[in-house]
Order: C-alpha cells, then structure tokens, then sequence
C-alpha cells in the first residue's frame, strides 16, 4: 500500500497473506481499495456460477443474479443453450429486466421501450423514427454478452474473460469431490422451490472461507442448534485421523469419513434411511471411500463465492455488495430421483437448519459481521489473524484423494489455500498465467479415475 493507505495496481497481494507461518492480514476483509481490485481481478475473471440447468427447463426461462457486482440475465434458448448477458440497456445503461425468474419472449428496458429477445439482441424500438437511416445499427446493438458460458453436471457458470482456463481445468481434480453432491445416483441433481435471499453486514470472504474448510467453528458455534436437531445429542467429536481437507485451485472440501454427521443434523430418520439405501449404490458407483465421505460432517467452497453442505443439501453464492456487505442467495439441491415427499422434508430441514432464521445461520451470520466490523479499526487491523491450524499435517501423496491434502478436520489448511488462490488471482496479469494448484492427476472428465483403491 502506499503511505496513504491506497492500494498500487501493481502491489505484492502476498504481503497480506503467509502460508507458511500461517497469518492473514485483516485489512483485506474492509478495504475499499482492495475490494475494488476484486471485482477487477477476480469476480471478472472467475468462473461465476450463474445457475442450475433445473432452474431453466424451458425455452424463454430466465432468471437474473449478479457477476461481482455485475448484474447479468440468464437465459435458456429456443436451441436449449443458455446465454449470459449483462443486465443494463445500452442506451442509457437502465436495468432492463427487474424480475428474479420468469419466461419470456423478449426484454424491455422501462426508460424507452428498446426491446430485446432472450439472447440479448436488440429487436425492437419505440418511436424508431427518431432514428435516421444510419444513426444506429441495430445488428450491433445488443446487452453486452459474457466471454463464456459452461455446465458440470447441472451447475451452469459463466465468465467475462475469454482468457479464462476451460471449466474443467478451472475445477480440476476438485470433480472428483464434486460428483459426491452432483452424481451420487442416477438423475443427477435439481434445485427445488425458490431462491431465499438475505443480506450480511460482513465481508463476502467470511462466508466463503467458512464453507471452504472451518469446521472448527462447528462444535462451539453451533453446539445448542445441534442438540435442538437431534434431540439433545452434542456436536460429535471429530476423528482426526481419519478426516480431512483437501484444496483444488482454492477449492476446498473439508470432511469425515463416518458418513452421517451432517444429514444427521437434518433430524430427519426419513432422510437418514434413504441415504443409508443409497450408501452402497453409491459405492458402486463413485467408489467406497467417497460413500464413506457422503453425509459426513463437511462443507464446501467452490472459489471465489459459491457453497454448499453436501448433506444438508444448502446450495448458496456470497454475492459481494462492497468490502462490508454481501448479499447470499441460498437454494435446496437434491437428487432428482428422490421422492418428491423427501424433497419436501429436505426443503423444511434446510429452512429449520441454514435458512435466514435457521438455528445455524444466525450463529453465523453474527459472527461474520463482528469480523468484519472489529477488523476495520485503526489500531486493531494492525495485528495479523492466526490461520496456522494443522500447517505441518499435510499428507503427501494420498492413494485416493486428489488435491492438497492436510489430516485432521480441524484445521486451516483450505482457508490458506483458497488465500492462496486469492492472491494467485489478484496479481496475474492475466488469466493464462494461473497455476494448477496442485498439478492435476486426472484428465478430461475422467472424475472416477482413482476410484480403483478403496480402502481408507
């Protein structure tokens, strides 16, 4: 920083972050500066999720949510291809279209009536006179178009840069934890009822560090919520020698291996049992050791914004609204060929669980905005925050987990690493120059490759 406290376009983003002694430094949770250069370097750059194919079924469906603090329109073709194009008219720049989801034949922008079809082409004017022959061409004026648009398995993403690695190479090996949530049975995945959206006090990274690998949180945090679920029950004890962390590129799955700690905390027998049918179709399927991770006390992050609990079945993105406030969007993912009364149950557990009013979405909700209001202060900024959980517990080379990998639940590890991948992108020139972190042991979409060993 400069000695005004201003942020250089050119500045070691490393400086704010030591893996190696295990510290992040607390002015990148409130800086404007630094939030600004987010924006630039990463949720431009990223790839963002945008949508799940199950939210667009027909042609004309759309639906509107933001890139950074972009905000874009989603829209499914007559061809059954979706398109991404920003939300503003490019006339005067008006939000066109003001509605969460619909279907459509064309959007109208309020301000002059320019109208334009579901691929963001312009079509149609009030008062086209007012035009003369060549002051406009109407073949080129359109709402401006995102880089790229691409699917895994039923999440749909989306990218301003056309320099930005493919999909597959953006999630790399981290499929191979994936297909946990979104290939578990036949069917795949669907999410069900509407978006809830709610809006924090706090810095988006909170939310987002939090899914990616803090568990440790769990059993203080949220010990009465848990009791409440299951019937007095305390948070379990975490095995540490059998649960894990693993990074991908800033991804990060944190879990255990005992399969029921988290579907568990639904309270709900009924889902338990169906889970419990599926197990060994699933080992079947993804192998015994991802069957074993199913269910388990876990959370996930996909960087930069984008969580989900795989066996509470929350799905959210922390959009960000400026250093200080983000807005979360929450959906109920499921497996398509559950019972539509499962579906149901699952719905009303997510909202008694990790809805607004959730037993534990407040507990968190409060503690991200302390977080990010302490962390401002003149004096308090100045001291470093500790992220040196588990540093030395890396396991090199596991037989069957891909990514970076760090023994022990408890831990940091991902929360250094999605750190990592946050200054990895705050300082490349350019999209091209990002490592693979770690390199990659598959290829392609070839996700069941180390399913061969199954033995923990």
């Amino acid at each position: 920083m400069t000695a005004n406290g201003q942020v250089n376009s050119g500045e070691d983003f490393g400086r704010f972050i030591d893996l190696r002694k295990g510290w992040v430094d607390r002015r990148i949770f409130s800086d404007e500066k630094i939030y600004q250069r987010e924006l630039q370097q990463i949720f431009a750059r990223s790839w963002n999720f945008v949508a799940h194919e199950s939210q667009l079924p027909r042609a004309g469906d759309f639906l509107t949510t933001y890139m950074g603090e972009d905000p874009v329109i989603v829209a499914r073709q007559r061809d059954q291809s979706i398109k991404v194009f920003i939300n503003s008219c490019p006339h005067r720049g008006n939000r066109v279209c003001f509605a969460d989801a619909g279907n459509a034949r064309r959007f109208v922008c309020n301000y002059h009536g320019w109208a334009f079809d579901t691929a963001g082409k312009l079509s149609g004017m009030h008062a086209e006179y007012a035009y003369d022959e060549n002051d406009i061409d109407k073949s080129q004026t359109r709402m401006q178009p995102v880089a790229k648009v691409a699917a895994y398995k039923g999440l749909v993403f989306a990218t301003f840069d056309p320099d930005t690695p493919s999909l597959d190479d953006w999630l790399g090996d981290f499929r191979w934890y994936l297909d946990m949530l979104l290939d578990n049975e036949e069917g795949g995945t669907e999410f069900i009822g509407g978006c809830i959206r709610s809006e924090f006090p706090a810095n988006w990274k909170f939310g987002a560090e939090n899914f990616v690998g803090d568990a440790y949180h769990a059993g203080w945090t949220h010990d009465s919520g848990a009791r409440a679920t299951t019937g007095g029950i305390p948070f379990p004890d975490i095995d540490m020698e059998n649960s894990f962390h693993s990074s991908v590129n800033g991804h990060g799955w944190e879990f255990g291996t005992e399969g029921v700690g988290d579907i568990s905390l639904l309270g709900s027998p009924a889902v338990m049992e169906y889970y419990e049918k599926l197990r060994p179709k699933m080992a079947d399927r993804l192998g015994k050791m991802r069957s074993q991770i199913w269910g388990s006390v876990a959370s996930v992050s996909l960087f930069p914004n984008i969580s989900f609990l795989p066996g509470i079945s929350t799905f959210r993105i922390w959009l960000p609204k400026g250093p200080e406030k983000f807005e979360l969007r929450t959906w109920v993912i499921v497996n398509k060929a559950m019972p539509e009364d499962l579906k149901r149950e699952i719905t009303k557990r997510v909202m008694l669980t990790f809805g607004p009013g959730g037993l534990f979405e407040m507990d968190d909700g409060e503690n991200w905005s302390n977080c990010t209001t302490v962390n401002r202060g003149e004096v308090t900024r100045r001291q470093l925050l500790h992220y040196g959980s588990g540093i030395s517990r890396r396991v090199d080379d596991h037989p069957i987990l891909p990514g970076t990998v760090f023994r022990g639940q408890y831990s940091d590890a991902n929360q250094r690493l999605f750190y990592e991948r946050w200054v990895d992108l705050m300082e490349a020139k350019s999209v091209k120059d990002l490592p693979q972190r770690p390199e990659p042991r598959m290829t392609g979409r070839e996700t069941r490759e180390l399913v061969g060993v199954s033995a923990l």
